[in-house]
Parts: C-alpha cells; sequence; structure tokens
C-alpha cells in the first residue's frame, strides 16, 4: 500500500527513520530512492533522538553526511509513551524539544533548519507549495477533461427521470412520439435528424439500402413502364408555376414540394 501511494509523482515522501538504527538499512529511505532517485519529492525525519546511545549523536545523518537528501533531513523529538500517558500538549511537547536541542552540545551548536518540528512544519509547507505550483497546470488539465468525459456520459444518458406522475405520462408520451417519428421516417426513408444520419440505414456512410429505400426502388421500376408518358402534357408553364406557387409551403426554393406533383397527376 505504501508503495502505491509513493509511486505517484505527485506525492512528498516524508521519509521517517529511526536515529538509533542503522540508516543504511532503513527499507523506507530505499523504497524513497528507487521511487524518487533524483530526490525531487523526498524529505527525511530522524526521530528517537534523545533515546540514541551515549556518546553517539544524528549529526551525520542530519547533515546528509551518510546518504545525502536533496532536500535534506529534520531531526524532531517526539513525546515518550510516558508523555502520552500523563496527556502532555502538543504545545509543551514542542517546548520541551526545543529545550532540549537549545541544551544538548552537539545539536545547540547545529546550524538552523536542521532540528524542531517547527522547522519540519515550515520546511514542508514550502515544499508543498513548490509542489502544487509545479504540479498544478497539469491537475487543472486532467480535471477539465474528467468533467468533460463525465459530462459526455450524462449527455448519453439523457435528462433524468421525473418524479411526478404527470411529468412521467408527460415523458412516455414524447417517447411514443419520438418512436412512431422515426419509424415512420424509415419506412419513408426521410432524412432523420435526431440519427443524424439517413432513417433505416443503420449507420452514417453505409451504402446498403433499406427502409424507404428499397420501397422507392420498387416505384422506379414501375416508373420505368411509363417512360414516354407526360403527365403535365395538358398544363401550359402557367398552370404549372401556380400549383408551385399554391403548394410550395415551407419547402427551400427551388426544390417544389410533392404535394405539386400529387397536384398536377
Amino acid at each position: 500500500m505504501a508503495n502505491r501511494y509513493v509511486s505517484d509523482p505527485r506525492t512528498i515522501i516524508l521519509c521517517v527513520i529511526s536515529a538509533n538504527a542503522d540508516i543504511s538499512t532503513s527499507d523506507g529511505l530505499q523504497m524513497a530512492r528507487e521511487l524518487d532517485p533524483k530526490g525531487l519529492r523526498t524529505i527525511g525525519v530522524l526521530t528517537k533522538i534523545d533515546i540514541m546511545d551515549k556518546g553517539t549523536n544524528a549529526k551525520r545523518m542530519l547533515t546528509g553526511a551518510d546518504i545525502p537528501l536533496r532536500l535534506g533531513y529534520v531531526g524532531v523529538k517526539n513525546r515518550s509513551q510516558q508523555d502520552i500517558i500523563d496527556n502532555m500538549s502538543v504545545k509543551d511537547a514542542i517546548e520541551r524539544e526545543k529545550l532540549y536541542f537549545a541544551t544538548h552540545a552537539v545539536y545547540s551548536t547545529m546550524p538552523p533548519g536542521l532540528l524542531g518540528t517547527e522547522v519540519l512544519s515550515t520546511k514542508l509547507t514550502k515544499v508543498m507549495f513548490t509542489h502544487i505550483k509545479h504540479n498544478l497546470p497539469d491537475i487543472t488539465k486532467e480535471i477539465k477533461d474528467k468533467s468533460k468525459e463525465v459530462e459526455e456520459r450524462l449527455r448519453d444518458l439523457g435528462p433524468p427521470l421525473p418524479s411526478e406522475s404527470t411529468e412521467k405520462m408527460h415523458l412516455l408520451w414524447n417517447m411514443i412520439t419520438d418512436f412512431v417519428t422515426i419509424y415512420k421516417n424509415t419506412i419513408t426513408g426521410k432524412f432523420d435528424n435526431k440519427r443524424g444520419y439517413q432513417a433505416g440505414s443503420g449507420a452514417p456512410g453505409k451504402k446498403e439500402l433499406s427502409g424507404g429505400a428499397k420501397i422507392k426502388l420498387h416505384f422506379y421500376n414501375l416508373y420505368r413502364q411509363f417512360v414516354n408518358y407526360n403527365a403535365t402534357s395538358e398544363y401550359t408553364d402557367a398552370d404549372i408555376e401556380k400549383a408551385i406557387m399554391l403548394h410550395e409551403g415551407d419547402t427551400i426554393p427551388g426544390f417544389p414540394s410533392v404535394d405539386v406533383f400529387v397536384y398536377l397527376i
């Protein structure tokens, strides 16, 4: 589980190491170095400094002399189990930590920025700010892409189902009307703007005939028997023009309505 979280390049690795143990054998530090070889997001935290063997200290580890980290190490002194049992507050624990490092023979001589919970908090804040600033454009793009994907899925699902009985009945009638319209367009071979392609063709770009197109083929074969027959031979151009004007309706100019043809027949 830890490996799954640490593998994320946006994760800041807080590598906690016991100061009273061999730092080179730390599993956490080895994992951090494998997944963050450049050390751009790893901060070392040395704990249990106060229980190291007498005559030893964590100076070399804190300064990165043993295993260097690009973001460095911070040493902290946590509350002991007895302090927790005694309900010592975090505020008091921080004050005792400051006093411990300030009075220690070695740690009191070290440069600032290496010891204390407050130092760790400040350092983490700066690292997190820089990390967020660096990753924010990618995060924003990812959110937009995900939002667009979800919106497309919601659009495919259609509007939510109504809760009121009247609205449900209205929705049902609309669905029946749409179905009847699509079915009629399929039979007649008309263009269906709800589908965006020729009704009955199955999918855009398909060349096989179906629905109304097949029915029309039978009419075309029938019309061939009357190739030399002129149904409007008894009409003048004025009669035909008048018929077009009377039955043009809302059709596009230059494309007379089929009603004109039926009227003249």
